[in-house]
C-alpha cells in the first residue's frame, strides 16, 4: 500500500505556527506605544488613557519573546533534518535579500548626511519663501557651510544669517582618536569571525569557540567606546542638523552592532553545545554575513562622516 504522507521533494513545509501572528500583534503594540509616547512628550493627548512607555514595553517584550520561540522552532527543524540543501540555499537567498534591505536602510541616512553637507545653504529660492512666517532655513542651522559654524544653543546667533537656533554644535569629533580605535576594533572582529568560520569548516570546535568569544568581546568593546564617544559629543541631537544626521547614521549602526553581538552570542552558546557541523551551520554563517555587513557600513561611516566631514579643525582644534 502506498504511503500517502511520504515526502517526495526537498522542500520543508513548516507546521502551523503562532509566532508570525504574535510578532505582528507585538509590533502593532510597539508602534501604538511609540505614537502615544511621542504625543505625550509634546503635550499632546494620549489614546484611551493608555500609557505610551508601558504599551511600547509590552510590544517590545512580545517581539523579543516571539523571536525567541520562532527561532527556537527553526533550530529544532534543523536538528531534525528538515533543512535539506535546497532549504539551506533558500535560507541564504533570504539572508542576502535581508542584508540588501539593510543596505538601502543605511543609504537613506547617508543620503540625508550628504544632502546636508553638500548643500549646507539649502535651496534659497524654495526655503527663503516669505509666505512662511518664522521659517528657519538650512543656512540658519549651518551658517552656509559644512561643518556648521559653532553655536551654543542659548540664543547665540549664527554670523552668516543672524537667526537663532536651539541646537548645540561646538565642533566635530577628531577621527583619529576614538573613531580610529573603533575602526581597528571592528576590523579585528571581522578577522576573528572569519577565523571562527574557517575553524568550523575544518571541524575545529576549539578554534570556533575562541574566535566567537573574541568577536563578541570586540563587538562589546566597540559599543562601550561608542557610548563613551556619545557622552562626550560636542553637539546635540535635537535642534541641529549636524547632530541629527550624525546620530541617526552612527546610532543605527551602533544598534546593528548590538544586534550582531547578540546574534554571535547565540551562535557561541550553540557552538559550546555542539550544535554546528562543517556541512550544517547556516545560523553561524548568517551571523558572520551580518557582521561583515556591519564592518563595511562602519568603514563608509568612518570615511564619509568622521574623516571627510570632520572639517579643518576636528575635535575643536585640539
Amino acid at each position: 500500500m502506498a504511503v500517502t504522507h511520504a515526502k517526495h521533494h526537498d522542500y520543508h513545509l513548516v507546521n502551523p505556527s503562532p509566532w508570525p501572528a504574535t510578532t505582528s500583534l507585538a509590533v502593532l503594540f510597539m508602534a501604538v506605544g511609540l505614537i502615544i509616547w511621542m504625543r505625550s512628550m509634546h503635550g499632546g493627548a494620549g489614546l484611551f488613557g493608555l500609557n505610551g512607555p508601558w504599551v511600547f514595553a509590552i510590544g517590545a517584550t512580545g517581539v523579543v519573546a516571539s523571536a525567541f520561540f520562532w527561532w527556537r522552532d527553526v533550530i529544532h527543524e534543523g536538528v531534525h533534518g528538515d533543512h535539506t540543501p535546497v532549504v539551506q540555499l533558500h535560507f541564504r537567498y533570504g539572508m542576502i535579500l535581508f542584508i540588501a534591505s539593510e543596505v538601502m536602510f543605511f543609504v537613506a541616512w547617508f543620503w540625508a548626511y550628504f544632502d546636508a553637507s553638500l548643500f549646507p545653504a539649502g535651496v534659497h529660492d524654495l526655503l527663503n519663501s516669505t509666505d512662511v512666517v518664522g521659517m528657519v532655513t538650512r543656512d540658519h542651522l549651518t551658517g552656509g557651510h559644512w561643518p556648521p559654524v559653532p553655536v551654543d544653543g542659548t540664543g547665540v546667533t549664527i554670523p552668516a544669517s543672524g537667526a537663532p537656533t536651539p541646537g548645540i554644535f561646538e565642533h566635530t569629533f577628531d577621527p583619529w582618536h576614538v573613531p580610529l580605535l573603533n575602526t581597528l576594533i571592528l576590523l579585528s572582529s571581522g578577522v576573528t569571525v572569519t577565523w571562527a568560520h574557517h575553524a568550523l569548516l575544518h571541524d575545529d570546535r576549539r578554534g570556533l569557540i575562541i574566535g566567537l568569544v573574541l568577536t563578541v568581546l570586540l563587538g562589546l568593546t566597540f559599543t562601550g567606546f561608542q557610548a563613551y564617544e556619545y557622552m562626550h559629543a560636542a553637539f546635540s541631537y535635537a535642534g541641529h542638523i549636524y547632530g541629527s544626521t550624525f546620530f541617526m547614521a552612527t546610532g543605527f549602526h551602533g544598534a546593528h552592532v548590538i544586534i550582531g553581538s547578540i546574534f554571535l552570542m547565540v551562535c557561541l552558546f550553540r557552538a559550546m553545545a555542539g550544535a554546528f557541523t562543517p556541512k550544517a551551520h547556516f545560523g553561524f554563517e548568517a551571523a558572520a554575513w551580518y557582521w561583515h555587513f556591519v564592518d563595511v557600513v562602519w568603514l563608509f561611516l568612518f570615511a564619509c562622516i568622521y574623516v571627510w566631514g570632520s572639517g579643518p579643525t576636528p575635535g575643536g582644534g585640539h
